[in-house]
This record gives structure tokens, C-alpha cells and sequence, in this order.
């Protein structure tokens, strides 16, 4: 009879272990850049993830990485299923983890490089070569996107990182930075506040704008209806703080495909754990 009992336990015991197995197989997480605290940014990015899983029928839960160096290292690990980010991400997981896009924000992003207007030392950005310019670290975009300009390391500029780009702006006019470097709508929005003190000197082509990606572990059909879903009039109240964040001025996803993105994931060549 123990003997009896004993195996009863061990299949219970197994069953257990399977279905919790098969549950934590089914969950899939979703992740994006820790901009702020956890509380703040679950407030953004939990109604989505809700929604998708109504949606969709899969269970998403959103995870806060706590900071940059866990989310590059969870991101480089494939352990995110479903993330929000920048173009120079998406484009570096589609080459490494099999990641999908399936929305992006609308516009482009594009940057600007400038100086002092009256600066006449520096016309354009082989000028900086050795001097100072004021940028938010990496792997922010806009700074990866100006050392995208100088592929000889002798001849970059030397970054000195700012908070914000009000910051960098603000010590550019100031004199303790030759040059700074940020998207080009918030240059001209500083510009206009400013008396149009500064002067660019080099612009950026734009590349697509932020978008959500997918990665393997949801089936072609999965991304399809999350892509779909995503982009449905249904999904603008569950996405309504996320867009006041992002896109206040048009409160809609567009489509978007892998053209957009590819060749992107370069720009982090020089970013730890990034490394082609």
C-alpha cells in the first residue's frame, strides 16, 4: 500500500511539474526601454500588453528590465518575445534573434548635428575631429547615428553625455561644447525658444521610427494577428498613455515591414554585447 501511495505522489508530482512547464512555456514577455520607473512605465506599457493578450489569446506579460544594462543583456539573450523600441534595435534583433516587425510609430526619425552660429571654425563635421560634442550616451540613436559619420576613430569627436537634449543644447550655446548632436524637431523647437542661436552642420537621411518586434517564439500566424491587432481601431484606448508619451499629434500605428529596419543594427557595432 505505501508502495502504491508513494507512486501516486510521484505522478502527481510529475503531473505538476508538466503543467507548470507548459505554463511558463506559454507565457511571452514583453519589454521596452527603461525610461523611467517601473510603476511609471507598467502604467504605458501593461493596458498593451493586456489588450494583445485578449486579442490574441496568448498570455503577455509586460517586464520592467529595471535599467540599460539588463535590458541590452536580456535583449542579446532573446529573451524578450514582444519589445517597443528604437529602429537600430529592431533592425540588430532581426539579424541576431529572429525578431519580426509588425507596427511602427509614424514619421521618421532624423538628427541634426550643429554648432554656434557663430562658430567659424567648424562648417562641417570633419571640422570636429578632436573637439567636443555634447550627446546623450549610448546607445541612444542620435549619438550612434553621428559616430555612424566618422568610421576613423582618430578623427571623432569626443563625447561629452548630457541628460537631455535641452542639455546639450544649452551647454552648446553656452561654449562648453563645440557641437551637439539630437532630432532635428527638437533642434528646431530649441532653436525658436532660443533666438535661433545655433547653426547645423550635417543632417541625417531619417530612418523609420520607433516599432514594436516579435521574436521566433510566436508562430508567423501569432505576429500576424498581433500586428493586426496592434494596428485595429480597437487598440487605440488600451494605447492611449503610450501614445501621449510618443505620438501626441497622431494617435495611430502604420505598417511596416522588414525593408524599413534592415541594416540598421550596424549602428550598435560598438556597443557592448552589440559587437557584429
Amino acid at each position: 500500500m505505501s508502495n502504491l501511495h508513494g507512486v501516486f505522489r510521484l505522478m502527481v508530482l510529475s503531473l505538476m511539474t508538466v503543467f507548470s512547464t507548459a505554463s511558463l512555456a506559454k507565457e511571452y514577455v514583453f519589454s521596452a526601454p527603461p525610461r523611467g520607473p517601473a510603476v511609471k512605465e507598467a502604467a504605458v506599457y501593461k493596458p498593451i500588453a493586456d489588450y494583445l493578450s485578449r486579442a490574441t489569446g496568448k498570455t503577455i506579460v509586460y517586464k520592467h528590465p529595471d535599467n540599460w544594462l539588463n535590458y541590452q543583456n536580456q535583449m542579446q539573450k532573446g529573451n524578450y518575445d514582444l519589445v517597443f523600441d528604437g529602429p537600430h534595435f529592431i533592425g540588430w534583433r532581426m539579424d541576431k534573434v529572429q525578431h519580426q516587425p509588425l507596427a511602427r510609430l509614424p514619421g521618421k526619425l532624423s538628427f541634426v548635428i550643429f554648432v554656434k552660429d557663430d562658430n567659424k571654425a567648424v562648417k562641417r563635421t570633419d571640422d570636429l575631429a578632436g573637439r567636443t560634442l555634447c550627446g546623450l550616451a549610448p546607445p541612444n540613436l542620435a549619438t550612434l547615428t553621428m559616430y555612424s559619420q566618422f568610421p576613423n576613430p582618430m578623427r571623432q569627436p569626443l563625447v561629452v553625455e548630457v541628460k537631455s537634449f535641452p542639455a546639450g543644447y544649452t551647454k552648446v550655446m553656452e561654449g562648453r561644447c563645440t557641437a551637439g548632436v539630437m532630432r532635428d524637431k527638437m533642434f528646431n523647437k530649441l532653436q525658436k525658444q532660443n533666438g535661433n542661436k545655433g547653426r547645423v552642420i550635417w543632417s541625417s537621411n531619417g530612418t523609420a521610427n520607433q516599432g514594436f518586434s516579435a521574436g521566433p517564439k510566436f508562430s508567423d500566424g501569432d505576429r500576424a494577428r498581433l500586428a493586426s491587432s496592434l494596428l485595429s481601431p480597437d487598440a487605440k484606448p488600451h494605447l492611449d498613455k503610450f501614445f501621449d508619451r510618443f505620438s501626441k499629434n497622431n494617435k495611430a500605428l502604420l505598417p511596416t515591414n522588414t525593408q524599413e529596419y534592415a541594416g540598421l543594427g550596424v549602428l550598435l557595432r560598438d556597443v557592448w554585447g552589440f559587437e557584429q
